[in-house]
């Protein structure tokens, strides 16, 4: 079993990051990402978001790892459930594989907080558990998933800033907008007169 773990600070607010976060994908920078599809979604009592969604992914194992594994396919699904609890301002997010489980599980938790001293920054920890079973030289290929998660996370982080600012970006045409449509009125007001 191989252990990953990264801390990363978002320079934007909690309520921003979470947000971005549900809308991750699909996105440029994580093509393997290919499908999301929700299915649930609730809140609880107290006032939490609760979401199982089934992500539709393309690996891109390696070549080397695809012999040693003996698959030919690298599609593989992944159910990720979170809870935003917007009160506690926490999202966790887990996941894991359920695709090739008797050869490999992924076990991944991301928690969103508030940074404990700016509250305009949010805090992204990521922790994975990666196990390969059955197969020889295990640990090189749990070594070499780590990377690979290690890159996409990377990636994901990336993914996070495009949504924010795709985001930033739609709330200022929509200002823009309604600024208009509040003009337009008022200028016809003007001209009746």
């Amino acid at each position: 079993m191989k252990i990953w773990a990264s801390e990363h600070i978002f320079n934007h607010p909690w309520e921003t990051v979470t947000k971005a976060a549900m809308q991750k994908y699909p996105n440029p920078m994580n093509p393997s990402v290919f499908g999301v599809d929700v299915l649930d979604r609730s809140v609880d009592t107290e006032g939490r978001l609760h979401s199982t969604r089934l992500l539709s992914t393309e690996w891109g194992l390696p070549a080397m790892a695809k012999s040693i594994i003996g698959v030919t396919r690298s599609c593989t699904y992944v159910q990720e459930h979170s809870v935003v609890d917007p009160r506690e301002k926490t999202f966790e997010l887990k996941s894991t594989n359920i695709s090739f489980t008797n050869l490999v599980s992924v076990d991944e938790k991301l928690t969103y907080k508030p940074h404990p001293q700016d509250p305009e920054k949010t805090v992204l920890t990521q922790e994975a558990l990666i196990s390969v079973k059955g197969v020889s030289l295990s640990s090189y290929l749990e070594g070499l998933m780590a990377k690979t998660i290690s890159v996409n996370a990377g990636k994901g982080r990336e993914a996070m800033e495009w949504v924010i600012r795709r985001l930033n970006t739609e709330i200022e045409e929509l200002a823009a907008t309604a600024r208009g449509t509040m003009r337009a009125p008022m200028a016809a007001a003007v001209a009746d007169q």
